[in-house]
């Protein structure tokens, strides 16, 4: 028992050691050399999907335990600690008040909720008080009932299996309805949710309703997993929401890569862009697979994108920083860097944003 203890000690420090050497400015310098023809590559082998044009470092249990048993490496001050979005009530009431208009509103976390010549749309929808084990901090902006006192028929948009993202028990109580577009290898469990009105889609493909919205699925630096689905088993995706009026970029969770740069070339005229801002810190640990808000700045510039809407905060405890600081962090950046801050919609929950060009 003792020498398995000292191994596993071995082993553990082993691992930091890389860790400790991790530069920022190394790591920008790698993305932005990356040959952006691999974002077109086969991305599928041996039973697991992957990013051809950088491929995730196995991350050890021993990695998880570091992080979650080293040293707080950042400091954050009282109001960074205890700040949350503010939660406005009386969701429908407002809806109604708009008439026809189309709208955004966010329910929380990646959760968004979207009007658009009267077809409603959900991302990620998660009202359930947990995502598996992380307890909600702020409740949702609008709840099932009174969504499905809106519309029986909704479009609901999955980005990936984690539990923040794909919650079982909020899709089992959507409208019967629905339809939901999930990246490669998840359509079967939606069929076992009895939810068969599904569109599965690969990278690059796309899907278009009588003219009225396309969707195109688009890869994101990230990885997947449930308890029950073994790592990487179905893809994870971004999607390009186009419709006659507007166009909006869903990134889901990725972190920082030279997708953003192509998809600003490829779909001019992007209006708004949801980008995640969560689970960041620490760097060492999070930078391939969750971006920090200076990289979301980078995204943004990269895509092009008229207004930048922050998603992933405010609700879940998920990374070592506290789950209202990506907002402030943002703040601060937007001042630092002069840029007009009518781009940046840094919403509360529950909060509704009419949307326009």
């Amino acid at each position: 028992m003792k020498q398995i203890l000292i191994i596993l000690i071995i082993v553990f420090f082993s691992c930091s050691t890389s860790d400790k050497q991790f530069s920022e400015e190394q790591w920008h310098n790698h993305v932005l050399h990356t040959d952006t023809s691999f974002l077109y590559a086969p991305h599928y082998k041996n039973g697991e999907f992957f990013n051809p044009w950088m491929p995730m470092k196995d991350r050890s249990f021993f990695h998880f335990l570091k992080w979650k048993f080293s040293n707080n490496s950042y400091s954050y001050t009282e109001e960074e600690k205890n700040y949350l979005p503010q939660v406005i009530p009386n969701p429908l009431a407002r809806i109604h008040s708009l008439g026809n208009s189309d709208f955004i509103m966010w329910v929380g976390h990646n959760t968004f909720l979207l009007r658009i010549d009267s077809i409603y749309f959900i991302i990620d929808p998660i009202f359930s008080e947990r995502a598996l084990l992380p307890k909600r901090l702020t409740p949702p902006g609008i709840s099932v009932n009174e969504l499905k006192q809106l519309t029986r028929e909704i479009h609901v948009i999955i980005t990936h299996n984690h539990y923040d993202h794909l919650d079982e028990d909020s899709i089992k109580q959507l409208p019967k309805q629905s339809v939901f577009y999930v990246p490669s290898g998840l359509k079967n469990y939606f069929i076992s949710l009895e939810r068969n009105n599904v569109v599965e889609l690969d990278w690059w493909q796309e899907f278009t309703m009588d003219k009225k919205f396309k969707i195109v699925a688009l890869p994101a630096q990230h990885w997947s997993k449930r308890v029950t689905q073994s790592t990487n088993s179905t893809l994870w995706a971004s999607y390009m929401l186009i419709t006659p009026k507007l166009t909006i970029y869903i990134a889901g969770d990725s972190g920082y890569f030279i997708g953003y740069r192509e998809y600003g070339k490829k779909f001019l005229h992007i209006d708004y862009a949801l980008l995640p801002t969560t689970a960041y810190h620490p760097r060492w640990f999070m930078h391939y697979a969750h971006m920090d808000v200076h990289e979301a700045l980078m995204a943004f510039e990269d895509l092009g994108a008229h207004y930048f809407i922050p998603t992933q905060w405010g609700t879940f405890a998920l990374g070592e920083e506290p789950p209202g600081f990506p907002a402030l962090d943002l703040k601060r950046k937007i001042a630092e860097k002069g840029f007009d801050q009518k781009r940046f919609l840094i919403m509360d929950i529950g909060e509704i944003k009419i949307l326009k060009k």
